[in-house]
């Protein structure tokens, strides 16, 4: 049976309370899209989505170079003072 996906408006739709959620993730440690999905019991394309609007509003940011199975990590940007 295919798995049965969201439309992006959905996705979205949760985007500010999974915000928090990665959050507290990533403040334990660096992690990458598939570790964050399986944490958080969520598709790793709906993540991917989540994580992207952190990205694009400075929250989070890639760090070093992508792994063997070419994922990048993830953790909190630091502020600038």
């Amino acid at each position: 049976m295919p798995e049965m996906t969201r439309n992006r408006r959905e996705v979205m739709r949760d985007a500010y309370p999974m915000r928090d959620r990665i959050e507290a993730l990533l403040r334990e440690r660096p992690q990458t899209v598939p570790e964050l999905a399986g944490a958080l019991q969520a598709p790793s394309h709906e993540v991917f989505l989540w994580l992207a609007a952190m990205l694009r509003y400075g929250v989070a940011e890639a760090r070093g170079k992508a792994n063997s199975d070419g994922y990048f990590e993830y953790g909190l940007k630091e502020a600038q003072p």
